[in-house]
């Protein structure tokens, strides 16, 4: 598994398929996409948001489920730690679930890249 991220609005979705060389149709909008896409895409973008949803519909990623039904997987996410506490409290809950996930697949990913400005850093390889 793959882990891409950095700040909104930097260019980690297009670093990611142009480095990865995926098409577009063969990624996966986490804000839209059927919740079990995840387990077959090569590419899952806005994974912050794919979380969201899980979240609002009461339910558990298993990272040891995914890494067993898609250990190939590609997944681009916000870093949603740096900005501005929010006041609502599924907002909170949600940046803090958002941080905790990406920390258990950022362990276990082979590589984590961080994208700035669309440039990417590769943080971890190995």
């Amino acid at each position: 598994m793959i882990l891409v991220t950095g700040g909104c609005f930097q260019g980690k979705t297009e670093y990611a398929l142009e480095k990865f060389q995926i098409s577009r149709d063969e990624a996966a909008d986490g804000r839209t996409c059927p919740l079990h896409m995840i387990y077959t895409t090569k590419l899952l973008y806005h994974f912050h948001e794919y979380i969201r949803r899980l979240m609002q519909e009461e339910q558990e990623l298993s990272v040891e489920e995914l890494l067993q039904k898609n250990p190939d997987l590609i997944l681009v996410t916000n870093e949603l730690g740096y900005g501005v506490v929010p006041v609502d409290r599924f907002d909170r809950e949600y940046r803090e679930k958002t941080g905790r996930v990406c920390c258990e697949i950022a362990k276990q990913a082979t590589e984590v890249h961080r994208v700035i400005c669309g440039i990417g850093t590769v943080i971890k390889h190995g």
